[in-house]
Parts: structure tokens; sequence; C-alpha cells
């Protein structure tokens, strides 16, 4: 969505473009990678300005879901879930047209469900499958580049770190759980059937949408945000970067362990995550198609971001503590994104001596194996019991789930 303008706003928050020496050094190795041969002044201020726009199709849901409990238009959790399970045929078989509140046009229910439901054209979901199976192959490769190079290399940076800490999230003891709870949800969202719309991945998705706009809504009118320097809490630019670091960023990071990735494998799976965007309510002109392209937008985003808070070693500290194997962890963020980023985020320096070996690993499963249909095939089912184990593991034997909505939007979302 476009940014709204309020009267006295700034036109950028003031983290914008707050430390350019340091982010001018974090941003160069990928601009080598993207090609970019120039830094783009309108792309930046389209970056600063949404940093400053929300989805509003959400907004409009959460606003509903928060009105008291007397007013005819509040939307409950009970409806928002109906909704949510849609085409399941155990549920809709024992419904009435008077309990499906998705399908009234004029409500907010009515108008989100018609919204996420209106499948653009352009979405494949062959193609979209086709995505989630080269990223299954991967198997904990692509756990290794998620949890190093995509999370706590995000907690580089002040703002969406900030976020996770105001909401009590990958801190202490939550850690490991709400690590598993992402986990949980990229499992479902690249598994057999996972994006169609009675899907787990589907549905999950859409879940979370609703769950950042609940978010967005709380932190708005808290007074436990500073809307003035890090923008609103769940944010237009905040989300597309985000999209880029499981989609681009995650190839890239694969790569640079060793797993080949083909030309194919890389259009399908930039397209599930565009799709997967577009569920999420990213604007459609910052949903990529090629890596290059995506990795062109992030680059650009790295150049605006504010310095390190105490928010990223506090999680980054909690992230890696939780690991099986924390100097593999320190390892890869090394190998990944350096030296200066360890100190940044407060963590030991490490030397990435279990780099080399999972490298020659990954040239033989991805180069040979991965090379007949069996061999893809035993690859998946492969990377499949791999996340079976993590989430197994970082929900302590608890049944894995992604982080609930809250019961009453107004009094308890603060702990999502």
């Amino acid at each position: 969505m476009v940014a709204r303008e309020q009267v006295g706003q700034p036109r950028y928050p003031g983290r914008f473009r707050n430390a350019p020496e340091r982010s001018r050094r974090i941003a160069r190795p990928l601009g080598v990678v993207a090609r970019v041969r120039g830094v783009d002044e309108e792309l930046l201020d389209r970056i600063g300005t949404r940093m400053f726009a929300r989805d509003e199709l959400g907004a409009d849901l959460a606003a509903a879901m928060s009105r008291p409990r007397t007013d005819p238009e509040r939307v409950t959790m009970a409806a928002f879930h109906r909704a949510l399970a849609g085409s399941d045929p155990e549920t809709t078989a024992a419904r009435s047209e008077a309990e499906l509140p998705r399908r009234r046009p004029d409500t907010a229910l009515g108008r989100f469900f018609a919204a996420v439901e209106d499948t653009p054209d352009w979405v494949d979901l062959d193609e979209v499958e086709r995505g989630g199976r080269a990223l299954r192959r991967m198997g904990r490769t692509l756990d290794d580049v998620l949890l190093t190079l995509s999370l706590i290399g995000g907690y580089r940076f002040g703002g969406p770190a900030d976020l996770l800490v105001a909401t009590g999230g990958l801190t202490g003891s939550t850690a490991t759980r709400r690590l598993g709870e992402t986990t949980e949800w990229a499992r479902a969202v690249i598994s057999p059937g996972g994006m169609r719309r009675d899907g787990e991945g589907w549905r999950l998705t859409v879940h979370v949408r609703a769950m950042h706009a609940l978010v967005n809504r709380r932190f708005e009118t808290n007074g436990r945000w500073n809307v003035g320097h890090w923008g609103l809490p769940v944010n237009q630019s905040d989300q597309a970067a985000t999209l880029g670091l499981f989609s681009s960023t995650g190839l890239l990071g694969a790569r640079a362990l060793g797993w080949v990735v083909t030309p194919a494998e890389s259009r399908a799976v930039m397209h599930l995550w565009r799709y997967v965007g577009w569920l999420m309510g990213v604007d459609d002109d910052w949903l990529f198609t090629t890596e290059r392209e995506q990795n062109h937008f992030l680059h650009h985003v790295l150049l605006v971001q504010d310095d390190v808070t105490p928010a990223g070693p506090a999680l980054a500290g909690a992230l890696v503590a939780g690991q099986r194997h924390p100097r593999h962890v320190l390892g890869l963020l090394r190998w990944f994104l350096g030296r200066e980023a360890l100190t940044d985020l407060g963590l030991p320096t490490a030397l990435p001596w279990t780099v080399p070996p999972t490298v020659l690993r990954n040239l033989v499963l991805s180069g040979l194996v991965a090379r007949t249909r069996a061999g893809r095939r035993a690859l998946e089912r492969r990377g499949d019991a791999w996340t079976r184990e993590e989430i197994g593991r970082r929900f302590a034997g608890a049944r894995p789930a992604v982080a609930p909505l809250p019961e009453q939007a107004p009094t308890s979302v603060a702990r999502e």
C-alpha cells in the first residue's frame, strides 16, 4: 500500500539511512552479486516512505477484531478461524450460510477472505510445488542458511529486531520455540500441496498475516513503539525485505555452502515465495520473479538501515545458545557475515571449520544425487526427516504450532 502521510509526519522515519558508512560496507558484497551499477535514489525513497505504509486490508480486519464485544461489526476469533478453515470438507459440511460471515462482502472478514482467495492469474501452483520440492531437498542446508544468514543476519540492524523484543519473541527460554514456529510455518509452505487453498501452508500464511496486522495495530497505539524513529511496527519495507530473506537470500546462502541450484529451481523457488508474499500483503511491485531483481532490492534495503541496537545481541545470543551445535552456527555466521557481524552481535568469533566438509557433501548431493528423479525424491525424504527432527526438538515434544492469535485482540496481542 502507498504510504499515507500524516500531518506533521516526516517523509522518512529517523532510522532511515542513519548509519550510511556501515550500511554501504555491509551492502557491498550483495551489490556485487546483484551486479548493481549504481544507487537508485527513487527506490531508496520508496523504501523510506513505505516504512510508514501498512497492509491496509489486514489493518481493516484487525480493527474489526479489536471492536468491543457488544459491537455487531466485531469479528471474533471463532469467525476468523471458521473462515480460515474455508474449504475443509469436515468443517464446511456442518455450517449454514449464517455461519459463514466471510461470504458477506460488506464485512471486514468478508473483504479480507475475498481478497486472499482471489488468487492472481500469474500464480502457477505446479511451479509453486516445484519450488517447494527444490527447497525440501536442501534439508539441513536450508535450515542452516535461514537461521544464520537470514534470521540472525537481520538482527544487525535496529527496527524489526526491536519489535521482536517488544513483543516478547526470541528472548530467554522462548528462543528455541519461536524458531520452531518459524520452521513449522516454512515447512508447511514448502510441503506437498501446502500452498493450495486447503493446504496447511496457505492457512498458516494467512494466519500470520492477521497476526502481523494485530501486532501492528496494538503497537501503533499503545505508546510502546516510536513510530517517528522506527516507522510502523510491521511495515511494507520490512515485510518485503523479510520475504527476500527467505527467497533469494536463502538460495544465495545455499550456493555459498556448495548447493547447486539450477535455473529452473531458482525460478520455481522465487515463484513460490512471490505467491507467499502476495498472500502476506506485500506490495505487488515488490514481489520479484528473479533472484537478481530481489537481490537488487535487498541491496538498497541494506543501504538505508540503522545501526545495531541492544535487541540484536539479545536475539542472536538466545538463538545461538539454543542450538545443538553452537560452534557450528558461529562458524556459519563467520562464513556468511564476517568477523564484524559477530562483534556487532556480541558473539564469540569462531572459524568456519565445518564449512569445507559441508560444501563437499552438498556438491555431491546436489550435483550428482539430485540429477536423477530417484535421487531427488530421496533427498526430499531426507530433508523432510531432518525438518521433522528439528521441529520436534525445538518444541521439546509439544505439538508443533505457529504462534496463536490472541483471543482478545485489544488486550493480549502484545504477547504474540
